[in-house]
């Protein structure tokens, strides 16, 4: 080798060690810019795609920015909480802690509900960094509206959780902005009755986005999360692709155009780079599986509870999936072995899922999250769980079709929508199929943020805008 080669050679090899160095360079965050997150609960990415769905506002951002058009894979199970908190962590509920709508408690043998975070705090439950805990660190403001998993969120500077009943927002919202709020005459107080009425997203979702642009344009913050819950509601009462849920994607999309205006009149009028996302699809629904009268039969359920004890072994429904605990310590290896050639004879069960597979799912065992289940049930399409326990029926008709999620995640109908819009998002930008565990590195790289931790990785057509 010539000197002048090993020149060129050193010179090269030089220039890309900068550049790699520079890549990981600590982010510097950009307090004129603004990262809006929008989940709309059940987007499914097919729906987009559908011409029975009118959705002109989504369709135009889409159009103006990026889209995931091969779909969003979302966390296991494909449930509302874990995946909420996947899409600020970027991580898998393994490692954010977060590892179903609910799980039970051993040492009680009770169901403890995680949604609308009736019981425990962010920082009780969410184990990673989040991107909203990120950007207020790096001196940036942070808002929530009805964000999951964010009770007692200290780092969201104006916020209202996702919980309900009337002392909920009083008690866990930020006081100050409630009472501009009111001051503007925005019916906060109304919310907890408007939760408890069967259409109550209706009104819900509407009065979200008003929140939304009040605190887009009168303290213009950094980073704002908005959750809108109709969508969800519809499609379990009447199934995807029905009468109702169009319509309901329709009315879901005129709020999406609302919050776009309220960006166009806000002071980061051309700065803000707006997410638009499904946390899951959904599957139609006509029969429901019920695990807990097989363990039943087994003798498992009855087990121990002569005694004020809990049952040796209980199903826990996450709809299309469910969560299997052995409770009787000294039995649980032989119980869990009976179970699982037991459940994989049941019809609608396309998986019983062991420990040795649970890293692929992203979930934890229960070595290393006491709230982990000892198996895993995945559904087949058109099949759901419940957690009843009465009958001699495993699995029973429903009275009338519906919609659930929570199956595993890569099958299309399952697959969430993602669509990226804002300055520096060239037009028409397919990102192909992404994983939802890359939202949330992307938000901060538009922020000029670090997220320590995560998993994703920043998709290359948004990030560092």
């Amino acid at each position: 080798m010539t000197k002048l080669v090993r020149f060129v050679t050193l010179c090269a090899l030089a220039i890309a060690v900068w550049l790699l160095l520079e890549s990981q360079a600590p982010a510097e965050p950009r307090q004129d810019r603004c990262v809006i997150l929008v989940s709309v609960d059940g987007l499914a990415n097919f729906y987009l795609d559908d011409p029975r769905a009118d959705m002109p506002t989504v369709r135009r951002l889409a159009r103006e920015g990026a889209r995931a058009r091969g779909g969003m894979v979302c966390s296991f199970p494909t449930v509302t909480w874990p995946n909420h908190v996947t899409l600020v962590t970027g991580t898998s509920p393994a490692k954010h802690g977060v590892i179903g709508n609910s799980y039970l408690d051993r040492a009680t043998g009770k169901p403890v509900s995680l949604l609308p975070d009736p019981l425990l705090d962010k920082d009780q439950i969410v184990k990673t960094p989040t991107v909203y805990d990120a950007a207020h660190r790096a001196g940036l403001k942070t808002a929530g509206v009805i964000w999951p998993a964010t009770r007692n969120a200290r780092t969201l500077d104006w916020t209202v959780p996702d919980m309900a009943g009337d002392e909920a927002w009083p008690k866990f919202g930020t006081a100050s902005w409630l009472a501009e709020l009111r001051a503007a005459d925005l019916p906060v107080d109304r919310h907890g009755t408007w939760v408890r009425e069967p259409g109550g997203g209706v009104q819900r979702d509407w009065l979200y986005v008003r929140l939304a642009r009040h605190v887009l344009q009168t303290h213009a913050p950094n980073l704002l999360l908005i959750h809108l819950v109709e969508p969800d509601h519809v499609q379990h009462r009447h199934g995807p692709r029905s009468p109702e849920s169009y319509w309901c994607m329709s009315y879901a999309d005129d709020r999406i155009r609302d919050l776009v205006e309220a960006v166009e009149k806000s002071p980061r009028a051309g700065k803000t780079t707006i997410f638009v996302c499904g946390d899951h699809g959904f599957l139609t629904i006509d029969r429901e599986i019920r695990p807990n009268v097989v363990l039943r039969r087994l003798g498992l359920t009855d087990a121990g509870k002569a005694a004020g004890g809990s049952p040796a072994a209980y199903c826990l429904s996450q709809g299309g999936s469910a969560m299997v605990y052995v409770l009787d310590e000294p039995r649980r290896g032989q119980i869990a072995e009976k179970l699982r050639k037991a459940l994989a004879d049941a019809e609608g069960i396309e998986a019983v899922l062991g420990p040795d597979e649970f890293a692929r799912l992203g979930q934890p065992t229960r070595r290393e999250d006491p709230h982990a289940p000892d198996l895993w049930l995945a559904a087949k399409p058109g099949f759901s769980f419940s957690d009843a326990a009465g009958g001699e029926e495993v699995v029973v008709a429903r009275s009338s079709a519906g919609g659930t999620h929570g199956y595993l995640p890569d099958q299309p109908d399952l697959l969430s929508a993602c669509v990226v819009w804002g300055p520096g998002v060239k037009a028409g930008t397919d990102l192909g199929k992404i994983d939802i565990r890359d939202v949330a590195p992307s938000m901060a790289g538009v922020l000029g943020v670090e997220l320590s931790g995560a998993e994703g990785k920043r998709l290359p057509a948004v990030a560092d805008r």
